[in-house]
């Protein structure tokens, strides 16, 4: 529940920003803002307020406002006119019949925004006059441009207003970023200071590593962190790795297609844990790591009435090997333990200079139930704190970075391990920890934004890149596309987005319940 609650704020939050960035520059150039809604609300909406009359009205619970519109005529006949598929048209009411509406009628005062909250909690959205969006259609439009509507203003100005959200979300990663820089500073791990060497996964032994290897470059450079290995390995596809092992420096050369076997190994191991939890509602799933720091299991305190305490082990003692088999590292050790669930096994412990055996009788869980010294007391590490004004320039860099990261690994969606491995607010929300945690709950929303900018930048039509790149069309050509063929771009833009949304959530649950 904390996790999904995290989820719930993070994109509530910004959704919000994401919207008023459309909101800014549309009142900017003095375009009418009908709607200002977080979540949607088809016919009924949690909240809905609007301020005229010198004071703010507000509604809860109460149905949408009727839209200040009349149905069109012929001057000739005084028939409705309708379209070609028989619906009925719509003009704005002129100004005699706005002010011959009672003075309580929201309708009466469209110059002011209706600001609300749906009960639909997906997404947002900012009803922009002059606009087919997915809040109207070509219909819905007058048949002459008004001054204030969006498609009435010149083609630099509806850029603006388009873009305005994917500015918001991107300079929004970047501040709060720096915040998190001058609030929390960064403490990071030299892997140069990793001096037990690395643990590495199955899938990376099949490249040619060993257990506890050391790499001194990957193409020649040497990395300063786990995560630059990850990032040049799988997303730069670099392949030439040199290692020390021992007291030999061994070359590697890794596999072309590294990034796709890494998404398609992470599918695998996901899907047995999966499994294993399905079977067990007690089993701890575990996360699938490509490389880590090669950490010594060293007790730090053993929990009162657990099988630590009843094997008699102590703080300080360091685990060696699990029923025979050697576990120079925590995470050995908690492999071997996952295999007995409720059975003993006979632990080789150090203690001092002294080696023992100790028995020990798991439960359910396959843990001994005791706290083991982070990997922090183990190996050097280098904090850093920044100023107020030191932290903006580094929160632009960091954010960034992470762009540029997340970019280059978008390539790899369009993969058959990719797309397995696509998710959605499922997905999303098991990135947040499931305890409370202000540093990470930050640190993921900053993420998102980046993630939310970029995603709106594609040229999908019913996406901001979708209408900048037809501004950018009409730049270029001069002619401006109708509001007909937006119409139609937007529906299947959003088709294909609600497929999209429909895939990725199946996906999750298909994982869930099938594995």
């Amino acid at each position: 529940m904390i996790q999904v609650l995290q989820l719930i704020l993070a994109l509530s939050f910004l959704v919000v920003i994401h919207e008023f960035g459309h909101f800014f520059f549309a009142r900017l150039f003095k375009v009418r803002v009908e709607k200002f809604y977080m979540f949607f609300n088809p016919r009924i909406s949690l909240v809905r307020a609007k301020r005229f009359a010198g004071r703010w009205h507000v509604r809860f619970f109460a149905p949408n406002v009727e839209p200040a519109a009349v149905e069109l005529r012929d001057e000739l006949t005084g028939e409705v006119r309708k379209d070609e598929k028989g619906n009925t048209l719509y003009r704005p009411m002129t100004d005699s019949e706005l002010q011959a509406l009672p003075e309580d009628d929201w309708r009466r005062y469209p110059d002011n925004t209706e600001w609300g909250i749906g009960w639909v909690p997906f997404g947002g959205y900012c009803s922009i006059a002059g606009m087919v969006d997915e809040t109207k259609s070509s219909t819905d439009l007058p048949s002459e441009p008004q001054s204030w509507e969006f498609r009435s203003k010149n083609v630099w100005q509806r850029l603006c207003i388009i873009s305005g959200g994917i500015l918001v979300n991107f300079v929004a990663a970047l501040i709060i970023f720096g915040q998190i820089l001058f609030w929390w500073g960064t403490d990071s791990m030299p892997l140069r200071n990793v001096d037990t060497g690395l643990y590495y996964s199955e899938l990376l032994l099949e490249e040619g590593f060993r257990q506890q290897d050391k790499i001194l470059s990957v193409n020649g450079e040497e990395p300063e962190s786990l995560a630059d290995v990850v990032q040049w390995l799988i997303i730069d596809k670099k392949q030439d790795v040199l290692v020390l092992r021992g007291t030999d420096t061994v070359a590697l050369t890794m596999s072309p297609d590294l990034g796709n076997r890494y998404l398609a190994f992470q599918n695998d191991f996901d899907r047995q844990e999966r499994e294993k939890a399905r079977k067990d509602p007690s089993y701890t799933k575990f996360r699938f790591a490509l490389i880590s720091e090669y950490v010594p299991f060293v007790i730090d305190s053993v929990i009162p009435g657990t099988a630590a305490e009843q094997a008699g082990l102590l703080p300080d003692d360091r685990i060696l090997a699990v029923n025979g088999t050697p576990t120079g590292c925590d995470i050995l050790v908690n492999r071997e333990l996952r295999k007995h669930p409720c059975d003993s096994v006979t632990l080789l412990v150090l203690r001092g200079e002294e080696q023992l055996a100790c028995r020990a009788f798991l439960g359910d869980h396959c843990t001994l139930g005791c706290f083991t010294r982070s990997k922090y007391t183990f190996f050097t590490t280098e904090h850093r704190d920044y100023g107020f004004f030191e932290s903006i320039p580094a929160g632009v860099a960091y954010g960034w970075d992470m762009l540029t990261a997340y970019v280059r690994q978008f390539r790899l969606v369009f993969s058959k391990e990719g797309v397995q491995s696509l998710g959605g607010f499922g997905a999303i929300g098991s990135m947040f920890p499931s305890a409370w945690n202000w540093y990470w709950f930050w640190y993921m929303t900053a993420y998102l934004s980046l993630i939310l900018a970029f995603m709106n930048f594609l040229p999908i039509p019913a996406l901001d890149g979708g209408y900048i790149l037809f501004l950018l069309f009409e730049i270029f050509t001069g002619r401006q596309p109708s509001d007909k063929f937006l119409e139609r771009a937007n529906t299947v833009g959003f088709v294909l987005l609600l497929l999209l949304l429909v895939f990725a959530n199946g996906n999750d649950l298909f994982k869930y319940f099938f594995g």
